[in-house]
Protein backbone atom coordinates (compact mmCIF):
# COMPACT_ATOMS: atom_id res chain seq x y z
CA UNK A 1 0.00 0.00 0.00
CA UNK A 2 3.10 2.50 0.84
CA UNK A 3 4.50 1.68 -2.77
CA UNK A 4 1.53 2.47 -4.41
CA UNK A 5 0.40 5.74 -2.39
CA UNK A 6 3.99 6.66 -3.32
CA UNK A 7 3.33 6.26 -6.98
CA UNK A 8 -0.15 7.94 -6.86
CA UNK A 9 1.41 11.11 -5.10
CA UNK A 10 4.35 11.08 -8.70
CA UNK A 11 1.61 11.04 -10.72
CA UNK A 12 -0.65 13.93 -9.11
CA UNK A 13 -0.21 17.63 -10.29
CA UNK A 14 1.86 19.61 -7.70
CA UNK A 15 -1.04 21.58 -6.13
CA UNK A 16 -2.58 18.40 -5.34
CA UNK A 17 0.23 17.08 -3.77
CA UNK A 18 1.22 19.75 -1.52
CA UNK A 19 -2.55 20.11 -0.80
CA UNK A 20 -2.50 16.34 0.51
CA UNK A 21 0.78 17.13 2.49
CA UNK A 22 -0.97 19.54 4.37
CA UNK A 23 -3.84 17.76 4.94
CA UNK A 24 -1.53 14.75 6.74
CA UNK A 25 0.27 18.18 8.69
CA UNK A 26 3.08 17.35 6.59
CA UNK A 27 5.56 20.10 5.18
CA UNK A 28 6.82 23.43 5.83
CA UNK A 29 3.56 25.61 7.18
CA UNK A 30 3.67 29.80 6.80
CA UNK A 31 1.44 31.40 9.75
CA UNK A 32 -0.11 34.55 10.15
CA UNK A 33 0.13 37.72 8.78
CA UNK A 34 1.91 39.31 11.85
CA UNK A 35 2.71 43.20 12.33
CA UNK A 36 5.85 43.14 12.87
CA UNK A 37 9.27 41.29 12.69
CA UNK A 38 10.07 41.44 16.45
CA UNK A 39 6.37 40.16 17.43
CA UNK A 40 6.85 36.87 15.00
CA UNK A 41 10.47 36.31 16.42
CA UNK A 42 9.24 36.15 19.74
CA UNK A 43 7.06 33.36 18.74
CA UNK A 44 9.84 31.16 17.10
CA UNK A 45 12.93 29.14 17.97
CA UNK A 46 15.14 30.88 15.17
CA UNK A 47 17.82 29.21 13.44
CA UNK A 48 20.66 29.46 16.66
CA UNK A 49 19.45 26.18 18.39
CA UNK A 50 22.21 23.76 18.57
CA UNK A 51 20.41 20.67 17.43
CA UNK A 52 19.81 22.23 14.14
CA UNK A 53 23.79 23.12 13.30
CA UNK A 54 24.47 19.64 14.88
CA UNK A 55 22.13 18.18 11.96
CA UNK A 56 23.42 20.62 9.17
CA UNK A 57 26.94 19.49 9.94
CA UNK A 58 26.11 15.72 10.17
CA UNK A 59 24.33 15.78 6.78
CA UNK A 60 27.09 17.62 5.11
CA UNK A 61 30.08 15.66 6.30
CA UNK A 62 28.15 12.63 4.65
CA UNK A 63 28.19 14.51 1.23
CA UNK A 64 31.67 15.63 1.70
CA UNK A 65 32.58 12.20 2.25
CA UNK A 66 30.77 10.43 -0.55
CA UNK A 67 28.05 8.74 1.66
CA UNK A 68 25.17 11.30 0.32
CA UNK A 69 24.77 13.41 -3.28
CA UNK A 70 23.29 16.31 -1.74
CA UNK A 71 22.23 17.46 1.51
CA UNK A 72 19.57 20.72 1.79
CA UNK A 73 18.48 21.93 5.21
CA UNK A 74 19.94 18.80 7.14
CA UNK A 75 17.80 16.63 4.98
CA UNK A 76 19.69 14.28 2.42
CA UNK A 77 19.50 12.59 -1.03
CA UNK A 78 20.44 10.00 -3.32
CA UNK A 79 20.76 12.14 -6.46
CA UNK A 80 21.65 16.04 -6.56
CA UNK A 81 18.24 17.83 -6.77
CA UNK A 82 19.82 20.62 -9.10
CA UNK A 83 18.95 24.53 -9.19
CA UNK A 84 19.15 24.85 -12.93
CA UNK A 85 18.97 28.55 -13.08
CA UNK A 86 21.25 29.13 -10.18
CA UNK A 87 23.83 26.63 -12.00
CA UNK A 88 23.32 28.84 -15.27
CA UNK A 89 24.06 31.88 -13.16
CA UNK A 90 27.24 30.52 -11.64
CA UNK A 91 28.40 29.50 -15.15
CA UNK A 92 27.24 32.45 -16.96
CA UNK A 93 29.43 35.34 -14.53
CA UNK A 94 32.72 32.69 -14.75
CA UNK A 95 32.87 33.05 -18.32
CA UNK A 96 32.16 36.94 -18.07
CA UNK A 97 35.45 36.69 -16.43
CA UNK A 98 37.61 34.48 -17.86
CA UNK A 99 36.44 31.53 -16.29
CA UNK A 100 37.18 32.53 -13.04
CA UNK A 101 34.48 32.38 -10.33
CA UNK A 102 34.73 33.67 -6.67
CA UNK A 103 31.45 33.81 -4.99
CA UNK A 104 30.49 35.62 -1.59
CA UNK A 105 27.42 32.96 -0.60
CA UNK A 106 25.70 35.12 2.52
CA UNK A 107 24.00 32.76 4.40
CA UNK A 108 25.41 29.78 2.68
CA UNK A 109 24.92 27.41 5.65
CA UNK A 110 27.58 24.83 5.60
CA UNK A 111 28.41 25.09 2.13
CA UNK A 112 25.25 23.01 0.28
CA UNK A 113 25.46 25.02 -2.84
CA UNK A 114 28.76 24.18 -3.25
CA UNK A 115 28.71 21.15 -2.62
CA UNK A 116 25.50 21.05 -5.02
CA UNK A 117 27.22 22.30 -7.64
CA UNK A 118 31.12 20.93 -7.19
CA UNK A 119 30.76 18.78 -10.22
CA UNK A 120 30.36 21.56 -12.27
CA UNK A 121 32.74 24.23 -10.37
CA UNK A 122 35.93 21.67 -10.36
CA UNK A 123 35.48 22.46 -14.28
CA UNK A 124 36.48 25.72 -14.00
CA UNK A 125 40.19 27.14 -14.23
CA UNK A 126 39.64 29.20 -10.66
CA UNK A 127 36.59 29.21 -8.09
CA UNK A 128 36.96 30.19 -4.63
CA UNK A 129 34.13 29.98 -2.62
CA UNK A 130 32.89 31.91 0.80
CA UNK A 131 30.21 31.82 2.82
CA UNK A 132 29.29 34.33 5.01
CA UNK A 133 27.16 32.86 8.03
CA UNK A 134 26.17 32.93 11.90
CA UNK A 135 29.30 32.70 14.01
CA UNK A 136 28.16 28.71 15.33
CA UNK A 137 27.97 27.90 11.58
CA UNK A 138 30.93 29.17 10.67
CA UNK A 139 33.23 27.72 13.55
CA UNK A 140 31.36 24.59 12.71
CA UNK A 141 32.33 25.15 9.05
CA UNK A 142 36.03 25.86 9.30
CA UNK A 143 36.63 23.14 12.06
CA UNK A 144 34.95 20.56 9.57
CA UNK A 145 34.54 21.56 6.58
CA UNK A 146 36.37 23.90 5.07
CA UNK A 147 39.08 23.58 1.89
CA UNK A 148 40.99 24.91 0.02
CA UNK A 149 38.10 26.17 -2.27
CA UNK A 150 35.91 26.67 0.18
CA UNK A 151 36.26 29.44 3.25
CA UNK A 152 33.93 30.39 5.78
CA UNK A 153 33.47 34.52 7.28
CA UNK A 154 31.15 35.56 10.23
CA UNK A 155 30.78 39.13 8.27
CA UNK A 156 30.36 40.45 4.98
CA UNK A 157 33.29 43.16 5.71
CA UNK A 158 35.33 40.20 6.86
CA UNK A 159 35.12 38.38 3.82
CA UNK A 160 35.30 41.18 1.54
CA UNK A 161 38.92 41.98 3.03
CA UNK A 162 40.42 38.88 1.38
CA UNK A 163 38.34 38.39 -1.58
CA UNK A 164 36.85 40.02 -4.99
CA UNK A 165 33.51 38.40 -5.51
CA UNK A 166 32.61 38.44 -9.04
CA UNK A 167 29.01 36.92 -7.91
CA UNK A 168 26.91 37.12 -4.65
CA UNK A 169 25.13 34.15 -4.10
CA UNK A 170 21.56 34.85 -2.30
CA UNK A 171 20.11 31.60 -1.85
CA UNK A 172 16.96 31.36 0.55
CA UNK A 173 18.08 33.60 2.59
CA UNK A 174 17.08 36.81 2.43
CA UNK A 175 13.42 36.60 3.39
CA UNK A 176 14.70 35.32 6.70
CA UNK A 177 16.69 38.86 7.72
CA UNK A 178 15.45 41.38 10.11
CA UNK A 179 16.61 44.13 7.71
CA UNK A 180 17.07 42.61 4.16
CA UNK A 181 17.89 45.95 2.66
CA UNK A 182 20.82 46.97 4.88
CA UNK A 183 22.45 44.00 3.64
CA UNK A 184 22.22 44.65 0.33
CA UNK A 185 23.63 47.86 0.74
CA UNK A 186 26.80 46.65 2.28
CA UNK A 187 26.71 43.40 -0.19
CA UNK A 188 26.42 46.43 -2.98
CA UNK A 189 30.30 47.13 -1.84
CA UNK A 190 31.53 43.86 -3.02
CA UNK A 191 31.74 45.63 -6.38
CA UNK A 192 30.40 41.77 -7.70
CA UNK A 193 28.92 42.30 -11.27
CA UNK A 194 26.69 39.38 -10.89
CA UNK A 195 23.56 38.80 -8.11
CA UNK A 196 21.97 35.62 -7.64
CA UNK A 197 18.39 35.09 -5.77
CA UNK A 198 16.99 31.80 -5.41
CA UNK A 199 14.08 30.63 -3.59
CA UNK A 200 12.63 34.14 -2.21
CA UNK A 201 9.36 34.16 -1.43
CA UNK A 202 7.52 37.18 -3.49
CA UNK A 203 3.67 38.42 -4.05
CA UNK A 204 2.02 40.64 -6.16
CA UNK A 205 1.07 42.86 -3.33
CA UNK A 206 2.36 46.04 -2.77
CA UNK A 207 3.96 45.89 0.65
CA UNK A 208 5.95 42.99 2.26
CA UNK A 209 3.67 40.50 4.72
CA UNK A 210 5.80 39.12 7.93
CA UNK A 211 4.89 35.51 8.64
CA UNK A 212 6.17 32.49 10.66
CA UNK A 213 7.40 29.56 9.11
CA UNK A 214 7.24 26.49 10.51
CA UNK A 215 9.35 23.52 9.96
CA UNK A 216 7.90 20.20 10.32
CA UNK A 217 9.30 17.49 13.07
CA UNK A 218 10.79 15.13 10.41
CA UNK A 219 13.41 17.69 9.33
CA UNK A 220 14.02 19.30 12.83
CA UNK A 221 12.07 21.40 15.27
CA UNK A 222 12.27 24.48 14.17
CA UNK A 223 10.14 28.13 13.11
CA UNK A 224 11.64 31.73 12.44
CA UNK A 225 9.75 34.70 11.21
CA UNK A 226 10.08 34.89 7.56
CA UNK A 227 9.38 37.74 5.07
CA UNK A 228 7.12 37.55 1.91
CA UNK A 229 8.66 40.34 -0.32
CA UNK A 230 6.02 42.87 -2.50
CA UNK A 231 8.03 41.74 -5.95
CA UNK A 232 6.79 45.33 -7.19
CA UNK A 233 8.69 46.83 -4.38
CA UNK A 234 11.46 44.81 -4.43
CA UNK A 235 12.42 45.51 -7.92
CA UNK A 236 11.81 49.19 -7.62
CA UNK A 237 14.74 48.69 -4.55
CA UNK A 238 17.01 46.65 -6.99
CA UNK A 239 16.59 48.48 -10.10
CA UNK A 240 19.04 51.55 -9.63
CA UNK A 241 21.95 49.00 -9.31
CA UNK A 242 20.82 45.92 -10.89
CA UNK A 243 19.47 45.32 -14.47
CA UNK A 244 17.24 41.70 -14.39
CA UNK A 245 19.10 39.14 -17.28
CA UNK A 246 16.40 36.25 -16.39
CA UNK A 247 13.66 34.49 -13.90
CA UNK A 248 12.48 31.92 -12.62
CA UNK A 249 9.85 30.08 -10.45
CA UNK A 250 11.75 28.18 -8.13
CA UNK A 251 10.57 24.12 -7.50
CA UNK A 252 8.22 25.84 -4.17
CA UNK A 253 6.47 27.37 -6.88
CA UNK A 254 3.22 29.42 -5.14
CA UNK A 255 2.25 28.01 -1.53
CA UNK A 256 -0.17 29.45 0.51
CA UNK A 257 -0.25 30.81 4.43
CA UNK A 258 -2.45 29.54 7.02
CA UNK A 259 -5.04 32.48 6.37
CA UNK A 260 -5.00 32.27 2.80
CA UNK A 261 -2.35 34.54 2.44
CA UNK A 262 -0.85 33.53 -1.41
CA UNK A 263 2.84 33.85 -3.08
CA UNK A 264 5.58 32.04 -4.66
CA UNK A 265 9.18 31.27 -4.41
CA UNK A 266 11.13 32.81 -7.04
CA UNK A 267 14.63 32.99 -8.21
CA UNK A 268 16.61 35.73 -10.67
CA UNK A 269 19.83 36.82 -12.24
CA UNK A 270 21.26 40.17 -12.47
CA UNK A 271 23.62 42.53 -13.36
CA UNK A 272 25.28 45.77 -11.97
CA UNK A 273 24.28 48.40 -13.69
CA UNK A 274 27.76 49.81 -15.03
Amino acid sequence: MTVFKSVVLDWLPPIVTRWLRRQRGEGIRFEGEFATWDEAASRCTGYDAQGILNKVLDATLKVKRGEAAFERDSVLFDEIDYSWPMLAGLMWAAARNGGKLNVLDFGGALGSSYFQNFAFLQTLPEVRWSVVEQAHYVDAGVAHVQDELLRFYKTIEECLSENQPNVILLSSVLQYLDSPNKVMEILLQSGAMCLIIDRTPFSAETKDKILIQKVPSSVYEGSYPMRVFSKEKFMRILDADWREVASNLSPEAFVQSTEGGEFSFQGMLLERRR
